[in-house]
């Protein structure tokens, strides 16, 4: 019976929800905005830093709040110009992360992958969100020349994985649509060491 009568509560907030967002059409998405992006060339290839500045809506605040992830995507893209064919790309990757609220500990979490920590209050878990760090987005030992690349980066919100009724209520309504532009910028690319190739030779036993 708890169970039953939790679902029905998270039923009613999926159903308030939609049923908010419905309800001013033609609202103006909030933005993220990229405030800063930039590579560096590390032992094992190359890492991303890119901060984003945004604040959640009130009703994102609310749906997040009352058991509902928001699922956000960082996207990332690197190329290189040819003047004579199309343009290269050496690189392209996805980071997720999901956003969520758990009743029981009162706390927020923040995960992507296996990895997750917990946050007192939404704001401390967006002042994380917003800062990206250390994201390798290009392997050691890839094919990069020593030439410019031109990397583009962008955050947005999943919109695939919200609930059916959010989904429905994004066709009609752009508050639900947050996401930044595009970030464009310009990489020189070091002449990345090819990746450690392990030695065969056997070893020695130990004690001679």
């Amino acid at each position: 019976m708890r169970g039953f009568a939790l679902s029905k509560k998270l039923l009613a907030v999926l159903a308030l929800g939609a049923a908010a967002f419905a309800a001013a059409p033609g609202a103006r998405a909030d933005d993220i905005e990229v405030t800063d992006a930039r590579l560096a060339a590390t032992e094992d290839g190359v890492v991303l830093a890119a901060d984003f500045a945004f604040d959640l809506n009130p009703r994102l605040a609310e749906v997040v709040t009352n058991g509902v992830p928001l699922y956000f995507v960082v996207e990332f893209e690197l190329t290189r110009p040819r003047w004579y064919w199309f343009d290269e790309k050496a690189a392209a990757k996805r980071l997720q992360l999901r956003l969520s609220y758990h009743a029981l500990s009162r706390h927020y979490r923040l995960s992507t992958g296996v990895l997750q920590r917990n946050y007192a209050t939404l704001e401390e878990a967006l002042n994380v969100l917003r800062r990206v760090r250390n994201w390798q987005v290009v392997e050691r030992g890839a094919a990069l020349a020593e030439a410019s690349y031109d990397a583009a980066v962008r955050m947005r919100l999943d919109l695939t994985l919200l609930p059916r009724p959010f989904q429905l209520s994004a066709i009609t309504n752009r508050e639900l649509n947050l996401e930044s532009p595009w970030r464009r910028f310009t990489f020189r690319a070091p002449a990345l060491l090819p990746a450690p190739v392990e030695s065969r030779e056997p070893r020695e036993a130990e004690g001679r």
